[in-house]
C-alpha cells in the first residue's frame, strides 16, 4: 500500500461522520416540511425561456395549494422553481451541492441545505417528496428521472406522480424506450405508465392535488409559512 492509499484508508472513517452529519442536518430540516414536490430541470435555462416561466407558474400554484417545493438549489430551472414557491409564500427548499466552478445557491430558496456529497443530496431530493416534476434538462435531469422511476418500479418508494413537462421534449425519449427496450423485455410492460406527460402548469398541479387527495394527506403548510 502506497502513501496515498494509506492516507485514504485513514481518512475514510472520518468521512463517514461527515456523511452522517449531512444526513442528520438535512433529515431534521426536511422532515418538518409537510407535503412536498421536487422539481428537476436544467441549470442552464435562462430566465427569459418559456420553460423557466412555466416552472415558476407551476411552483407558484403548488405553493398556493399548500405544497412545499424542493430543488437542487442552483440556477436555471431550480431557480425558477424556488422563485415561484417563494412568491406563493410557501416553503422553497434548495438542496445545494458544493461544486468548485459551477453551482451557487439561488436567492429564492428560503430554506437552504448544503451538501458536499452528491449521493446524500440525491437521497434528500427524493426522501421527503410525494411527487416529482421533470422539466427539460440534461444528463442530471435524466439521471434523476430514471432513478425515481427505478425506485417506483422496484417498489422501494410508493407510485408517486412522476410528471414530465413538455411533450415535445420527452415524447422522443419514451418512444425510444418503447421501440428499443420493451421489445427486448429490458423493461416490463406498463413501466412507462408511471410517467405522465403534461404541457401546462395546471395539468401538473392537478395531478399532484389528485394524488394528495387519494392518499389522504392533509393540505397543510408549516406554521412559519402561513
Amino acid at each position: 500500500m502506497n502513501s496515498s492509499q494509506a492516507q485514504r484508508v485513514a481518512e475514510d472513517p472520518w468521512r463517514v461522520f461527515k456523511i452522517m452529519a449531512e444526513f442528520v442536518d438535512s433529515f431534521d430540516t426536511l422532515s418538518r416540511l409537510g407535503p412536498a414536490v421536487t422539481v428537476f430541470g436544467s441549470a442552464r435555462t435562462k430566465s427569459d425561456d418559456p420553460i423557466y416561466k412555466a416552472t415558476q407558474e407551476v411552483t407558484l400554484g403548488l405553493a398556493k395549494e399548500g405544497f412545499a417545493v424542493v430543488t437542487g438549489g442552483g440556477p436555471g430551472i431550480m431557480e425558477a422553481a424556488n422563485r415561484g414557491a417563494a412568491q406563493g409564500r410557501g416553503p422553497s427548499v434548495g438542496l445545494n451541492i458544493e461544486l468548485p466552478f459551477e453551482q451557487k445557491g439561488n436567492k429564492y430558496a428560503n430554506i437552504q441545505v448544503n451538501f458536499h456529497y452528491f449521493f446524500s443530496r440525491k437521497v434528500c431530493l427524493v426522501k421527503y417528496s410525494m411527487g416529482f416534476i421533470y422539466m427539460p434538462g440534461g444528463f442530471g435531469t435524466l439521471d434523476e428521472m430514471f432513478e425515481v422511476l427505478t425506485l417506483v418500479q422496484t417498489q422501494r418508494i410508493p407510485a408517486f406522480p412522476i410528471i414530465l413537462y413538455g411533450s415535445e421534449f420527452w415524447t422522443g425519449l419514451l418512444a425510444w424506450v418503447r421501440a428499443q427496450m420493451e421489445p427486448r423485455k429490458l423493461v416490463s410492460d406498463g413501466d412507462l405508465d408511471f410517467l405522465k406527460i403534461v404541457d401546462t402548469p395546471a395539468q401538473a398541479i392537478e395531478i399532484l392535488k389528485d394524488y394528495r387527495r387519494s392518499v389522504g394527506v392533509p393540505e397543510t403548510v408549516p406554521a412559519a409559512f402561513r
